[in-house]
């Protein structure tokens, strides 16, 4: 039976179609996607979005219509999912990290081991950077269950893109619930502050500025790598830092700052560490985007998972609506959009085949 998704509800971007083939791919159910992205300046698919129905069409020997750039009405039948090899170059700096969260919901459930060489944009606006991908969101997945090795090759920064990451993913046969209610004492803060093309007082100044705010607030013994990367091949310059915290409990809350143009660097600095003590003062466990990015898994975990959220987002509400009606689960939720909330599902218990 094929499930008609709305592109359009609540924020109407692509994180409706990319989670909606997602969970197609991982279940084999068959999905139409219509008004894709409607909510956007240029409705209808881009290159990374592309990129994702074609992966996802290869790796479960599915068929798709609608497959072009532009289009907004996607028709997507896959079969069992494969392992194996695969390259995937998006060809833009669309964000290597977006396309790997519509991949990884259905290689865990591949045939056999998958590896993925990624080409894109690891460090691009509106997009988790790939350090938060690496140090947040990897070390909830493996709470689930699931193993996921990443190597950054090589950093891409917008509009060039050319960044590449390698991906190994182990298959599992049911993925475990998630629960995480309770925030405990902060322990450790660190990071990755990087600069590209750039002077290497940039890289520096980040973290510095980092460090500064983080101190100003309490929070000592902060420790931030600097990854100063003068050339070594990169297409084009760019900054970055990803700051994470890292509780008794074994919780990690993930920020993230850019850079840009005629940005200080002092400013990346201080809005990645402004952003994380807001984090850490919601005293939740979950941060607001790791919040949306565990929704399909706990929707396809075996048992109940439960998370408080430091904030409900229109990308987590979306991602709910999308894991219910293909996967017919029911979400309970405790708070408002905007604000902290507790997050429920009992899981569709969705197993490889």
């Amino acid at each position: 039976m094929l499930v008609e998704i709305d592109g359009s509800i609540y924020e109407g971007g692509g994180a409706i179609f990319r989670n909606s083939l997602a969970l197609s791919a991982a279940t084999q159910r068959p999905v139409k996607v219509f008004r894709i992205r409607a909510k956007r300046s240029k409705p209808g698919l881009r290159p990374q979005h592309l990129m994702v129905a074609k992966a996802l069409t290869r790796m479960t020997l599915g068929k798709a219509t609608g497959l072009a750039i532009g289009s907004q009405e996607v028709i997507f039948y896959p079969q069992r999912v494969l392992g194996g090899s695969y390259v995937l170059d998006i060809g833009t700096a669309g964000s290597i990290t977006l396309l790997l969260q519509a991949i990884l919901p259905a290689a865990v459930f591949a045939s056999s081991k998958v590896k993925l060489k990624v080409i894109g944009g690891t460090d691009v606006p509106m997009a988790p950077p790939v350090d938060y991908f690496h140090h947040v969101f990897l070390p909830a997945l493996r709470d689930m269950g699931v193993i996921v090795h990443l190597k950054l090759l090589r950093r891409g920064h917008y509009p060039k893109g050319g960044g590449i990451c390698e991906v190994e993913v182990d298959p599992v046969n049911v993925l475990a619930p998630i629960l995480r209610l309770e925030r405990g004492e902060i322990t450790r803060v660190s990071g990755v502050a990087h600069a590209v093309r750039l002077p290497k007082h940039v890289v520096e100044r980040i973290a510095s500025s980092a460090e500064d705010a983080l101190r100003r607030h309490g929070i000592e013994g902060v420790e931030i790598k600097r990854d100063y990367r003068p050339n070594r091949g990169h297409l084009g310059p760019g900054a970055g830092i990803v700051l994470w915290a890292i509780d008794d409990l074994g919780n990690v809350l993930g920020a993230d700052a850019l850079g840009k143009r005629g940005k200080p660097s002092e400013q990346v600095g201080r809005e990645a560490a402004e952003k994380l003590i807001k984090e850490i003062q919601s005293g939740c466990p979950v941060d607001r985007h790791l919040g949306d990015m565990l929704i399909p898994y706990m929707a396809m975990a075996s048992g109940r998972s439960e998370i408080r959220v430091s904030c409900l987002t229109l990308h987590t509400l979306s991602n709910i609506a999308v894991a219910e009606k293909i996967l017919g689960v029911s979400f309970s939720i405790s708070g408002r959009e905007g604000a902290p909330a507790t997050i429920a599902v009992e899981g569709a218990a969705i197993r490889r085949s």
